[in-house]
């Protein structure tokens, strides 16, 4: 479905934004158009991918529309991923965080039903699920917008869908990396708490959903990957352990930071009432499913070959963490330690 597509991906300079272009070159798309704020990046990109004749690369930002008008001219498919995701760093700047991901998400879909886009994809966070805070109250708006622009389209063919990730293993700002620079300077590795757990996704586990949510979409959709939990006190004493063998470097917990959860959570109980369940996916289909405005597949188990979801909240605190020895092998297969 991507051969010969136009495609433009929205904060595209980012980890899981590199990642979707690799995985999306083998497709052939006729253009990459990849819009982002980080010249620094964009830069860099642009050296890395110079002989690929197909990949644009635009400076640009979601809060400005007329940007979006242009970059938006022509384009099949969008993946939209721009957003502030820090949640120390949206606590401390509210606002901020709701002019990109927020009024900067109501602004792709604005221009993307203008331009009658083929497919939308929006890339959510669990952190959006009972969200104790600004990045994840954000995102839950962020989603809604989504899902309700499906219902006032029009006769427009443009589909729109969210998808929920965990915390993304490698990732600029996550724990991965800031392990391994504690590691480096002699430590201490600082954890937040010794009881805390988090859904973790590898970069490709992320590449697989984005494609599949884009292929799957009826619109409304949220599609959520089934993703393992790891203790992050866990995951600190393996890097430790990997890392630095002959010298022992101390753990410190330092205790929440603000807006900060002990568990995270994928779908609430509520939710799950209207979810289903393949092998490897959850998807949470939009509440309002009984009207003319949405396609009428989307009341059929069939049409996803999925079956009901149980009825649970689904947190990380209920699911049995990996062992010490399959966080090994997950980091080593991604090429993390």
């Amino acid at each position: 479905m991507f051969k010969g597509k136009k495609i433009l991906i929205t904060g595209g300079t980012g980890s899981i934004g590199q990642a979707i272009v690799e995985e999306l070159l083998k497709y052939r798309p006729e253009v990459i158009r990849i819009m982002d704020m980080n010249e620094t990046m964009s830069h860099i990109l642009h050296e890395k991918y110079k002989k690929h004749k197909n990949i644009r690369f635009l400076l640009g930002d979601v809060r400005d529309k007329e940007r979006l008008r242009r970059a938006m001219e022509d384009i099949d498919i969008v993946f939209h991923m721009a957003s502030l995701k820090h949640v120390l760093d949206c606590e401390y700047n509210p606002f901020e965080a709701i002019k990109t991901n927020v009024i900067g998400t109501q602004n792709v879909i604005d221009v993307c039903l203008e331009a009658d886009v083929e497919r939308v994809v929006f890339t959510s966070s669990d952190k959006a699920v009972n969200p104790p805070n600004v990045l994840g109250a954000t995102k839950l708006l962020a989603e809604r917008l989504i899902t309700a622009a499906n219902y006032y389209k029009g006769k427009r063919k443009t589909k729109l869908s969210s998808v929920r990730f965990g915390n993304v293993m490698g990732t600029r700002g996550s724990v991965i990396p800031i392990f391994k620079n504690q590691i480096k300077a002699g430590g201490p590795v600082t954890v937040t708490d010794k009881k805390m757990t988090r859904f973790m996704m590898s970069p490709t586990e992320a590449v697989k959903l984005l494609l599949k949510c884009a292929e799957m979409m009826k619109g409304g959709e949220i599609f959520i990957f089934k993703m393992p939990v790891i203790r992050p006190i866990d995951l600190a004493e393996v890097m430790i352990n990997e890392a630095s063998q002959e010298k022992k470097i101390e753990i410190e917990t330092v205790g929440p930071k603000p807006g900060e959860k002990t568990h995270e959570e994928l779908m609430t109980a509520e939710e799950s009432k209207r979810a289903l369940e393949t092998d490897d996916t959850f998807i949470l289909l939009p509440e309002i499913v009984n009207t003319d405005l949405m396609p009428k597949n989307l009341l059929s188990y069939d049409s996803y070959n999925a079956k009901p979801a149980e009825f649970k909240n689904y947190s990380s605190s209920n699911v049995k963490p990996l062992t010490k020895e399959e966080i090994v092998s997950l980091l080593k297969s991604e090429g993390l330690l």
